[in-house]
């Protein structure tokens, strides 16, 4: 007869039970969309609550560029920075691999292990061919007049929300420090390397963070229409995310009611979103200067 306690024995037996409902559990989340309905106006979400496994999912930071040419853009970025370093320390501890994509700005972390592991991964074709439009020097997937409504806001001035307007440039660098770019992690702003990271994992689901997203979240060649085009399972993080938004122009809403407008117009033409709480187990990310009660 074995010599440990019963008491002793149950214990080990239920918290191992315990770590493996754990990793059964998998990434919860709660997924919301809206049905792409015909008529004009705004659409009822429903939420549906789904298991992913974290192995086979990805997390994709969008443009979290060191600045912006826009101040009040960058402001935002500096505010959002730290709180997405946390949420991508929770993915990772429960095995999301995160892919960081600052656009146009690879060449700062030529040397880097996570840079080399992009350019290095092998070729995959992609069931659809990839974009070859250009804008500002990379391919863009522009709005698809067969599946989505023009975008809810009116972002023709470039979206700058300053009193005295900023003069447009591109004056980033590299990703903003206040993200960790783990060991683990990959680094690449071009569609296909992101394609053949994805493939090379087995990844299936990827989740969409970063800015802005009227415009880079949207359009890059790694970003939602691009992966949803490809047949991934995607899905917004719509807290970690901001917008190009002035609102002296229609729909004439504050900043922040334009942005969820745009979160709204995801759901709807392309893809679920969820809050970050999901991942952290904390209250989801709001800007201090939305003044609205917390999403």
């Amino acid at each position: 007869m074995s010599a440990y306690p019963v008491a002793v024995i149950t214990l080990a037996v239920a918290t191992l039970c315990f770590a493996t409902d754990q990793t059964a559990d998998g990434l919860t989340l709660n997924l919301r969309k809206r049905p792409a309905a015909p008529e004009k106006g705004a659409t009822a979400a429903t939420e549906k609550k789904v298991n992913w496994n974290p192995k086979n999912t990805a997390i994709v930071v969008c443009d979290m560029w060191d600045h912006h040419w826009c101040k009040s853009a960058e402001l935002r970025v500096g505010e959002l920075g730290g709180p997405m370093n946390e949420m991508l320390k929770a993915a990772r501890a429960k095995g999301v691999f995160v892919i960081h994509a600052p656009s146009t700005c690879t060449d700062f972390y030529k040397d880097t292990p996570q840079r080399k592991r992009a350019r290095i991964a092998p070729f995959a074709k992609t069931p659809v061919p990839l974009a070859t439009a250009e804008r500002w020097g990379t391919a863009w997937n522009w709005p698809d007049g067969t599946r989505e409504a023009v975008l809810p806001v009116d972002d023709s001035d470039m979206g700058c929300d300053c009193k005295v307007k900023c003069e447009i440039r591109a004056p980033w660098t590299r990703q903003t420090a206040a993200i960790d770019i783990a060991d683990g992690d990959a680094i690449t702003d071009n569609g296909q390397e992101t394609w053949n990271l994805l493939t090379e994992r087995g990844i299936e689901n990827v989740i969409l963070c970063g800015v802005h997203l009227n415009m880079c979240v949207l359009g890059r060649p790694f970003a939602i229409r691009a992966l949803v085009k490809q047949g991934k399972t995607v899905a917004l993080m719509r807290d970690m995310t901001d917008t190009m938004y002035n609102p002296s122009h229609p729909p004439g809403v504050s900043h922040f009611e334009g942005t969820d407008k745009v979160v709204e117009h995801v759901e709807r033409y392309w893809c679920p979103s969820f809050a970050s709480t999901d991942l952290t187990g904390k209250p989801a990310f709001a800007f201090k200067a939305d003044s609205r009660a917390k999403k």
